[in-house]
C-alpha cells in the first residue's frame, strides 16, 4: 500500500537525516557537473511536422539558399537631430564599416548591403527593404546557418560588437531578429528571488518559526537545483524551448513549497499530539505525502498529455517541466522528512515574534490542536463554512455566476505570438522593431517566405509574383531567388500588418487557400508559405484544434482517478466542473489584460498582445494538476471526517475549516511566486505568471471556501454515492483515503465506511 510505503520511507529518512541530506547534496552536485559538462542552451524551434510552413522550410533546405537558417537584423540611423541622412558621406562610411564588421563575425553566411542599395537608386533601396524612403533608417540583414550549428555565443558576439561600435560610430545601433528569440536568456533570477522572499514571509507568519519557514524553502531550492540542472542536460540532447526553465522554476517553486507546507503542517500536528519527531515525520509523509504524490503525478500526466498536439517543442518543454515537478515530489517524501528529523522537537514551538503576533488569538487547527499552521483561527473558518452551509443556494449560485461572468471574455480569445513590439522600450529588440516599422512599415518585422517548386512550368513564377503582389494584405514583394540546381524559387513577402495582428494570420490563410492555388493552377507545381510568422500561425492553429481533445482526455483521467480515491461519482464530477470554472475565469482575465489592455500597465505591459498559442494548453495542464492538489488535500479531510462520524454536514464543516488555513497559506505562496514572474519583460512569462496566479487565487478562495461547501451541502449524502456494481468493479489498494490515525482504511477496513449505495 502507498501509505505504508510512504510511512517507511519518511520514517527511515527522519531516522537517518544526514545520510539523506548527503545523498541529495551528491545528487545536486552531480547534476550541476553534468549540466556544465554536457548540458546545452535552450533554443526555440517553433514548428511541427505536417504544417505548411514546415513544407516550405523543407523546400528552402533543398534549394540551399541559406534562408532556412537563423537571421538577425542590425537597424541603424544617424545620430543627430533627425536631419542627418545616409546620403551624408560620413554616415554612409560608418554604415559600410558596420556591415563589414558584422560580416566578419563567426558563422555569418552573409549580410545585406544597404549602402550598395543606395548607390543603385531610391526605388531599389526601398523595394529591397534596406533603406527607408527618407534615407534615415537602414537595415543590415544578417544570415546565419541552421540553428543546430549555432549557440548563444553567436548572439553574444553580435551584441558585444554592437556595444563596441556604438562608442566608435556616429550611429544609433539597435538589433533584433530570430537569433535573439532563439538564444536570449529567459526571464528569471530576480523573479525567483522575489518569489522566495515572499514565500519565506508567508511561511513565517503561517508557522511562527524561522526553522519551520526555512525548511520548505530549503527543500524547494534543493529540488529546483537538481531539476533545472537535469533540464540543462536534456537541452544537450534535444531542443528545449526557452520558456521551459522559466516555467519549470515558476511551477517548481510553487509546488515544492506547497508540498512541503502540507507535510510540515501534518508533522507539527503529530508533534502536538506528543509523538516522537521521527515517528511524526513518518506519519506526516504517510498521510499528507499521499495527496502530494497524487497531485504531483496528476500534474506530470497532464503536462505530458500535451504530446497529443504533435508539436515537438511543446512536448519537450512539457517533459522538462515534468522533471522539475517529479523532483519536487521526490524531495517532499525523502529530503523534507530528513530535515524534519534533523530539526527534532523545535518545529513544534513558535518563535517569540510569532507568539507576539498571535497573542490573544485562539489559533486552532483541525479538531482542536494548535499547530501554528496558519494565521487565521480555525474557529473563524468553522463559522464561515457553517454560514455557507446554512445558505448553500445563494452562495452556490452567486459564486458560479461570478466565475461564469469572468469566463465570458474567453469567447474572444485570440492566439498568436507577441512580437518584439510588445517588449519594453529598455530592450534593443523593441527599439529595432520600432525603427523598422517607422521606416518600412509594420509588416517588415515579420516577412513571409514563399517557397515554390515550378516542376517544369516556366510561367509559374511570374504568375506567383504578380498574384501575391496584388493581394491587399501584401505591402511589397522582394525579387525572387531561383536555385539553378533544383529550380526551387524563394520569394520574400512583406505583409501590410505586423506579425501579431489578426490580419496577418488572415493574409497567410488567404495566400494558401486562394492566392497560391490561383497562381499555380492544376499542374504539378507547388508552393508553400513559410517564415517565422507563418510557422507561429500554424502552431497556434494546430494547438487550438487539438486543445478540445486534450481537455477531454485530462478531464476523463482526473474523473477516474478521483473516483478511485474517494469512491464516489458526484465528488469527482463536481471537482472536474469546479476546476473548469476556475481555469476558465483565469483565461478570461488573461484576455481582459493582454488583449483588451485593462490593467496591463500594472504588470509592465506596454501594448495589447494575443495570447501565446501554446500557453492555453500548458496552463490547463498545469492548473488542473495543481487544483487537484487542493482538491485531494481538502476532500481527504472531509472524507476522513465522514468516515469517522457518518454525518455529511459535520464532515463538511470540520474538513473544510480544518484545511482552510493550510490551503490559504499554500495559495498565498503560489500566488506570490507566480505574480513575481508576471512583472518580467517577456509577455509569455507575464501570461504564465498572471494566469497561474489568478487561477490559484480563485481556486483557493471562491471554489474551495464557497463553492465546495455549498455544493457538497446541497448534495448531502449523495456526495458519497457509488453504484454497488461500480464499487465491486473499481480496484482497491493504494489510492484510498487515510483515516485520522494514518492507517489505510480503504484496504484494511479498520474504520466504518458509511456511504449511499445504489441498490
Amino acid at each position: 500500500m502507498l501509505s505504508k510505503a510512504l510511512l517507511r520511507l519518511g520514517a527511515s529518512a527522519a531516522r537517518h537525516p544526514w545520510r539523506v541530506i548527503a545523498a541529495w547534496l551528491i545528487a545536486g552536485t552531480l547534476a550541476v557537473l553534468a549540466a556544465v559538462a554536457v548540458g546545452g542552451r535552450t533554443a526555440d524551434s517553433m514548428t511541427a511536422p505536417g504544417l505548411d510552413s514546415r513544407r516550405a522550410a523543407e523546400l528552402i533546405e533543398r534549394a540551399g539558399t541559406g534562408q532556412e537558417g537563423m537571421t538577425a537584423q542590425v537597424v541603424v540611423t544617424p545620430l543627430g537631430d533627425g536631419t542627418t541622412f545616409f546620403a551624408d558621406d560620413s554616415a554612409r562610411t560608418a554604415l559600410t564599416r558596420l556591415r563589414a564588421e558584422v560580416e566578419r563575425l563567426p558563422h555569418v553566411l552573409g549580410t545585406s548591403d544597404p549602402a550598395g542599395a543606395l548607390d543603385t537608386g531610391g526605388d531599389t533601396a526601398v523595394r529591397g527593404g534596406l533603406v527607408s524612403a527618407d534615407g534615415r533608417i537602414a537595415v543590415v540583414r544578417v544570415q546565419y546557418p541552421d540553428q543546430s550549428r549555432l549557440s548563444a555565443e553567436d548572439l553574444d558576439a553580435l551584441v558585444e560588437l554592437g556595444d563596441r561600435l556604438r562608442a566608435e560610430l556616429p550611429l544609433r545601433i539597435e538589433m533584433g531578429g530570430n537569433l535573439f528569440y532563439a538564444f536570449s536568456d529567459p526571464d528569471g533570477g530576480v523573479s525567483e528571488l522575489i518569489g522566495l522572499l515572499a514565500a519565506a514571509a508567508i511561511l513565517f507568519l503561517a508557522f511562527g518559526s524561522l526553522v519551520a519557514a526555512a525548511l520548505p524553502i530549503g527543500m524547494a531550492v534543493f529540488g529546483l537545483t537538481v531539476g533545472v540542472a537535469t533540464m540543462t542536460v536534456l537541452a544537450g540532447v534535444t531542443d528545449v524551448p526557452t520558456f521551459a526553465p522559466v516555467l519549470g522554476s515558476m511551477v517548481g517553486l510553487g509546488v515544492g513549497i506547497d508540498y512541503a507546507l502540507f507535510v510540515l503542517a501534518r508533522h507539527r500536528e503529530y508533534l502536538a499530539r506528543g509523538l516522537d519527531p521521527r515517528e511524526a515525520a513518518g506519519r506526516a509523509v504517510a498521510t499528507a505525502g499521499r495527496p502530494v504524490v497524487f497531485a504531483g503525478g496528476t500534474v506530470v500526466v497532464s503536462i505530458l498529455g500535451m504530446a497529443v498536439a504533435n508539436v515537438p517543442f511543446m512536448t519537450v518543454g512539457g517533459l522538462a517541466v515534468s522533471i522539475v515537478v517529479l523532483t519536487m515530489v521526490l524531495a517532499s517524501v525523502t529530503l523534507l522528512p530528513a530535515f524534519l528529523g534533523a530539526a527534532g522537537p523545535r518545529l513544534g514551538r513558535a518563535g517569540r515574534i510569532a507568539r507576539a503576533l498571535r497573542a490573544g488569538r485562539p489559533g486552532r487547527f483541525g479538531r482542536g490542536r494548535d499547530t501554528g499552521a496558519g494565521a487565521v483561527p480555525a474557529a473563524g473558518w468553522r463559522r464561515w463554512i457553517g454560514h455557507v452551509s446554512r445558505h448553500p443556494v445563494p452562495y452556490a449560485v452567486g459564486a458560479a455566476g461570478l466565475l461564469l461572468t469572468a469566463t465570458l471574455p474567453v469567447l474572444g480569445l485570440r492566439v498568436g505570438l507577441p512580437d518584439d513590439g510588445s517588449l519594453p522600450q529598455s530592450r534593443t529588440e523593441r527599439r529595432a522593431y520600432d525603427l523598422v516599422a517607422e521606416g518600412f512599415g509594420p509588416g517588415t518585422n515579420g516577412p513571409l517566405v514563399i517557397a515554390a517548386d515550378p516542376a517544369g512550368d516556366p510561367g509559374v513564377l511570374d504568375r506567383l509574383v504578380a498574384t501575391v503582389a496584388a493581394d491587399p494584405g501584401i505591402a511589397s514583394v522582394a525579387p525572387p531567388h531561383i536555385d539553378r540546381a533544383t529550380g526551387i524559387a524563394t520569394l520574400v513577402v512583406f505583409p501590410a500588418t505586423s506579425p501579431q495582428e489578426k490580419a496577418t494570420a488572415e493574409t497567410i490563410a488567404r495566400l494558401r487557400t486562394e492566392v497560391l492555388p490561383t497562381a499555380i493552377g492544376h499542374g504539378t507545381a507547388r508552393a508553400h508559405v513559410g517564415g517565422a510568422a507563418a510557422s507561429l500561425s500554424d502552431v497556434g492553429r494546430r494547438t487550438s484544434q487539438r486543445l478540445p481533445v486534450f481537455v477531454a482526455a485530462v478531464l476523463a483521467l482526473s474523473f477516474l482517478l478521483l473516483m478511485l480515491v474517494f469512491r464516489s461519482v458526484l465528488v469527482p464530477l463536481k471537482a472536474v466542473l469546479l476546476n473548469l470554472l476556475s481555469i476558465g475565469a483565469a483565461y478570461g482575465l488573461m484576455v481582459v489584460v493582454f488583449q483588451w489592455g485593462w490593467g496591463g500597465a500594472l504588470i509592465g505591459l506596454e501594448a495589447t498582445v494575443p495570447i501565446v498559442s501554446f500557453i492555453p494548453m500548458f496552463l490547463f495542464a498545469i492548473l488542473f494538476g495543481l487544483s487537484m492538489d487542493y482538491e485531494v488535500f481538502l476532500l481527504s479531510r472531509v472524507r476522513e471526517e465522514y468516515l469517522r462520524t457518518g454525518d455529511n454536514g459535520t464532515a463538511i464543516v470540520e474538513g473544510v475549516s480544518g484545511t482552510a488555513r493550510i490551503i490559504t497559506s499554500a495559495a498565498l505562496i503560489m500566488v506570490a511566486v507566480f505574480l513575481s514572474f508576471a512583472v518580467a519583460d517577456d509577455p509569455s512569462t507575464k501570461m504564465f505568471g498572471l494566469g497561474l496566479a489568478t487561477a490559484i487565487f480563485i481556486d483557493a478562495t471562491v471554489v474551495r471556501m464557497v463553492l465546495v461547501p455549498a455544493t457538497m451541502t446541497l448534495l448531502g449524502r449523495a456526495n458519497w454515492w457509488l453504484p454497488r456494481w461500480l464499487d465491486r468493479t473499481l480496484p482497491r489498494g493504494p489510492v484510498g483515503i487515510d483515516a485520522a490515525d494514518g492507517t489505510d482504511v480503504e484496504s484494511t477496513g479498520e474504520a466504518p465506511r458509511p456511504r449511499l449505495v445504489d441498490r
